[in-house]
């Protein structure tokens, strides 16, 4: 080899070098020693990259330049330190001290990509650099290369075992990788080397705390305040724990140490709202919000949250504005369009709330929520079409994944073994609390039953008029009645009729979920009835934390629970068979007759109806349904339409709930050969003018997946006879319950064909229908259905039973009541 060409390799080779480009720089190096292995200047340059040392490094840069340059960075004049340390580089290429000070200086500044470049750079100048690899790792992990940080972190500590650091880094990379038991461990690993490392006892209560395990995680915070008692995070995250604990006072408090240390945290703001959220205290909720925006206004979740807030105080015009606000901040949020979308559905605006659930499930296709809330909306408006297309989301909707609400899935499918699922699923979502400790059983059983009826619907509302008779009858000699309402205070004839025939009536719409589990356990509550289960407005938490030693679900929600905190769910052989008992979790209390109470002393109005004034035909036949339209699918609405087209001048009379319902019920009707006029839609009257009115009607055609229930009710109280099918989930039975109940199974059919064909045959034989009414006519006040004091004598039967379990120490079980 020339020498020119020997000194043009060595000046590549040196260029390579200052360029941090060391393979290459050694390989031209080598070359040169192939040809002449006594080339000092190839056997120095070789050296220096083979075999670089710390103390060799930093001695090449004067000591008083790396001072400066550290003093800088700590100064947090980082850009100062970008350009002095690339200048030194340059001039120092193997200097691995300066390039790892780049390294932190990039990744201080956000760039992380150059700093995982200069982290490598370091590694490859020094590979026994512990902090080399650890910062790599660092710079990797924010870049959500797991894998790679982990393999960084276990490489420094090969070379430094005792690197706690290391460790500690290790276990935040797992936690993040999902790998929590790993990240305790390398947590406890980082606490054995350094036992005063907060930072690490802190990270590892977030693990356990995702693990569900609160308790170890609060102990973990504390040793982390123990050592550090300013610190700010271990507060706020034992704040974050409390709360999900369902322990605000104490979240509270906790938000409020951090705040103390901290006074511009706004995070700590914004949950400490969300635990006055969920004491009901919503005004200083708000307050939190705000002042959490006013730290930082940029702060989506706080006007997500604060949106959310609102529309519990019923403001949903604040509440959207709210979530805008959220949304012009952060486009993509995809929980701000669901919280929209439930706004908008309060305010009946059905197709803005579906646009918006939309919006969210195009940012978030596995929203559950948002799909599962859209889908019962179509169903509101009987969009048929728009339901077929996601159809496919139904078999695993709200149970894997995320959680639903499982009341929107009744109407859509008639699964009792999915609705089980979804419940179960919901139940341990939403209620991880543990049961507080329930006073000691008494000695004694006392003379009078104390049972507490839980309730939002103390007021003119469908529950109030299947129960009102039941609370009047209620055996007052052996039964003390409690009702405990969280519902609006609307103050008509219902909820006064209501306050008038129970022994203590509360209302705890402005306490908290403890405040109301300490007014039952001060009054000693036997038995504690939820009337609500998983319907809308629905307080299931103080169940969970334990009212009562016995708890039941009641009429309100027809379906199992799936908590472990509900014992039993009242029903009857009907509704709940021998072969379908394995879909509900509670034990069952089997009344004789039927699960659903009855008034019989509703009042129907005397008020003359004709027929011309509902806008229906003086001669031709009536069907109706006044089932909420949501619960109508194309698979019922197309016998409908095939017997409108079988029985002359026969219209179906159904109930207006919305404007899109009506237009797409009549487009469907149409798109069946029916002309829409033959479709009439009946507006909402006050209840006894309800009841009248079905008297026009000759037949009641039931709905499939959920029944007419309390409607079904309504019918056979004003002598319309009830055509339905049974199903097999307790929504899809009910009618068929109350058909038994009342002598009349023959209305209740086992098919979609045998449906269609009994209907066919009842509007078509006046006889036959004469003789169905004229025995409904007879049964109505000699059957079981409406006789409203012996069904309460069955039920309080049940409540009695169901309490001399719990008394005698027995196990639960299922419960007959008999006749």
């Amino acid at each position: 080899m020339a020498k020119i060409s020997v000194d043009q390799v060595l000046l590549k080779a040196k260029s390579h070098a200052k360029k941090g480009e060391i393979e290459d720089a050694k390989k031209l190096y080598q070359s040169v020693l192939q040809a002449f292995p006594k080339n000092l200047r190839a056997q120095q340059g070789l050296a220096a990259l083979s075999k670089p040392k710390q103390n060799d490094a930093a001695q090449a840069v004067p000591q008083e330049i790396i001072d400066r340059l550290v003093a800088l960075y700590n100064q947090g004049q980082l850009y100062a330190v970008v350009d002095q340390a690339q200048a030194l580089t340059e001039q120092y290429p193997a200097a691995f001290f300066v390039w790892n000070i780049l390294g932190a200086a990039n990744k201080g500044l956000g760039r992380t990509e150059d700093a995982a470049s200069v982290f490598k750079r370091v590694t490859e100048l020094n590979p026994t650099y512990s902090d080399g690899f650890n910062n790599l790792g660092i710079t990797l992990q924010e870049q959500g290369k797991l894998e790679e940080a982990i393999a960084a972190y276990n490489k420094a500590l090969s070379i430094k075992p005792d690197h706690a650091a290391a460790y500690y880094n290790m276990g935040n990379a797992l936690q993040d990788h999902g790998k929590l038991e790993e990240a305790i461990a390398g947590y406890n690993k980082a606490l054995s080397i350094k036992p005063d490392y907060a930072e690490a006892y802190n990270n590892m209560g977030n693990a356990l705390k995702d693990q569900g395990q609160p308790d170890e995680a609060i102990a973990a915070y504390s040793k982390a305040l123990s050592i550090k008692p300013d610190y700010a995070e271990a507060s706020y995250n034992m704040g974050v724990t409390l709360k999900e604990q369902r322990k605000p006072d104490e979240a509270i408090a906790a938000y409020n140490r951090a705040l103390s240390i901290k006074p511009d945290y706004a995070e700590a703001y914004n949950n400490m709202g969300n635990a006055l959220k969920d004491q009901g205290k919503l005004d200083e909720a708000i307050a939190a919000y705000n002042k959490a925006l006013s730290i930082k206004p940029d702060y989506a979740n706080a006007y997500n949250n604060m949106g959310v807030t609102l529309q519990e105080q019923g403001k949903l015009d604040d509440a959207i504005a709210a979530y805008n606000k959220a949304l012009s901040i952060k486009p993509d949020y995809d929980d701000a369009y669901n919280n929209m979308g439930n706004a908008l559905q309060e305010q009946g605006k059905l197709d803005d709330a579906i646009a918006a659930y939309n919006k969210a499930l195009s940012i978030k296709p596995d929203h559950a929520e948002a799909r599962a809330q859209c889908l019962h909306q179509l169903a509101h408006i009987c969009d048929w079409s728009a339901i077929e297309a996601d159809q496919c989301y139904l078999p695993e909707l709200g149970i894997k994944g995320e959680a639903v609400s499982p009341f929107t899935m009744l109407s859509l499918e008639d699964t009792p073994d999915r609705h089980r699922l979804r419940s179960v699923k919901c139940s341990r979502t939403k209620y991880p609390q543990k049961a507080i400790e329930l006073p000691a059983k008494p000695t004694e059983q006392s003379e009078r039953l104390r049972i507490g009826y839980f309730s939002a619907d103390f007021h003119n509302h469908a529950t109030m008029y299947l129960m009102a008779q039941i609370f009047a009858a209620h055996d007052k000699s052996h039964f003390e009645i409690f009702a405990y309402s969280y519902g609006p205070d609307k103050q008509d004839e219902m909820r006064k009729k209501l306050v008038s025939t129970v022994d203590v009536f509360h209302d705890v719409r402005e306490m908290n979920d403890i405040q109301i589990v300490e007014l039952a356990k001060t009054e000693k509550l036997d038995i504690a009835i939820d009337l609500k289960g998983f319907t809308q407005n629905n307080r299931l938490a103080p169940f969970a934390y334990g009212l009562a030693p016995v708890q039941i679900s009641y009429l309100g929600y027809p379906g199992t629970l799936g908590a472990d905190f509900i014992d039993y769910i009242v029903a009857d052989p009907v509704v709940i068979p021998d072969d379908k008992r394995q879909y509900y979790s509670e034990q069952v209390i089997y009344l004789p007759n039927t699960y659903q109470p009855t008034d019989n002393t509703r009042v129907i109005s005397d008020k003359i109806i004709t027929r011309e004034d509902m806008g229906l035909p003086s001669n031709g036949f009536v069907f109706c349904c006044f089932n909420a339209n949501y619960k109508i699918s194309p698979t019922e609405f197309d016998i409908w339409m095939r017997l409108l087209g079988r029985v002359e001048s026969s219209v179906l009379w159904l109930l207006k709930s919305n404007k899109w319902a009506e237009q797409n019920l009549k487009r469907e009707a149409e798109a069946r050969g029916i002309s829409a006029e033959r479709l009439v839609f009946a507006e909402k009257v006050p209840q006894a003018e309800h009841l009248a009115r079905q008297k026009l009607a000759d037949l009641f055609l039931d709905t499939f997946n959920y029944n007419a229930h309390t409607t079904t009710s309504d019918a056979l109280w004003v002598g319309l006879p009830v055509v339905t099918k049974l199903g097999e989930g307790f929504a899809a039975r009910v009618a068929g319950s109350l058909l038994t109940a009342i002598g009349l199974p023959e209305l209740i059919t086992q098919s979609e064909e045998a449906y269609e064909a009994l209907a066919l045959r009842l509007a078509t034989d006046s006889k036959q229908l004469g003789e169905i009414k004229s025995e409904l006519d007879r049964n109505r006040l000699t059957q079981p259905l409406f006789d409203s004091e012996m069904y309460t004598r069955h039920l309080e039967a049940g409540y009695q039973m169901a309490y001399e379990r719990y008394f005698d120490g027995q196990e639960r079980s299922d419960i007959v009541v008999p006749k």
